[in-house]
């Protein structure tokens, strides 16, 4: 069987997707590289949890900010919520899967601190919890979305951030994801320890 025009479109849907987005995206993301950067330089931490494959990228971005993202620094603190599967199928047990991340965000965050949210299609109610919970403890927000998610636009506050891909292909989604966590990724560097670029 030949796969070659599958592969050649789903190469051509995401090159479509980055070129319509980029030009949109850009200011929300300089802004939310500003409060990832903010929160770090106030010495406060990143806590981060998505629903899916939001959690997977999650779990890359605070990889990027505790080890690396291209060069070697100083270790970033940051947390993903979804890595520690004993944690999490406690909560459920209790709670349905609903607050999941709320308690972990309740229980470790602090004023100052950022929640970044990663959801691919509709917020799970876990994303939207935690989303509630960061509020009440003085903590701001940053979402990356895609799809249709009314439900988690409408919890933002004007000091918020939210990334919101239009798109509803869930793979290509998570594919603008990545690129958009690199960035920040990239933007806290540059922020925090200057340019490694000649």
């Amino acid at each position: 069987m030949d796969h070659y025009q599958a592969i050649v479109r789903g190469f051509q849907e995401t090159v479509e997707l980055i070129t319509m987005s980029v030009d949109r995206l850009a200011p929300q993301l300089e802004h939310a590289g500003q409060l990832c950067s903010q929160a770090l330089l106030g010495e406060r931490k990143i806590l981060a949890c998505g629903n899916g494959s939001g959690n997977a990228l999650a779990q890359i971005f605070c990889t990027s900010l505790l080890h690396r993202y291209e060069h070697d620094r100083p270790a970033l603190p940051a947390m993903a919520l979804g890595s520690d599967a004993n944690t999490l199928s406690a909560i459920a047990a209790g709670s349905g899967g609903s607050e999941v991340y709320a308690k972990q965000v309740s229980a470790l965050g602090q004023d100052g601190d950022l929640l970044l949210g990663v959801t691919v299609g509709e917020a799970h109610a876990s994303v939207i919890q935690a989303v509630r919970a960061a509020h009440g403890r003085g903590m701001t927000v940053v979402i990356l979305s895609g799809g249709d998610c009314p439900n988690i636009s409408s919890l933002l506050l004007p000091e918020d951030c939210q990334l919101h891909v239009e798109s509803l292909q869930e793979p290509r989604i998570a594919e603008l994801h990545m690129m958009l966590i690199h960035c920040l990724c990239e933007q806290i560097d540059q922020s925090l320890f200057g340019s490694y670029h000649s």
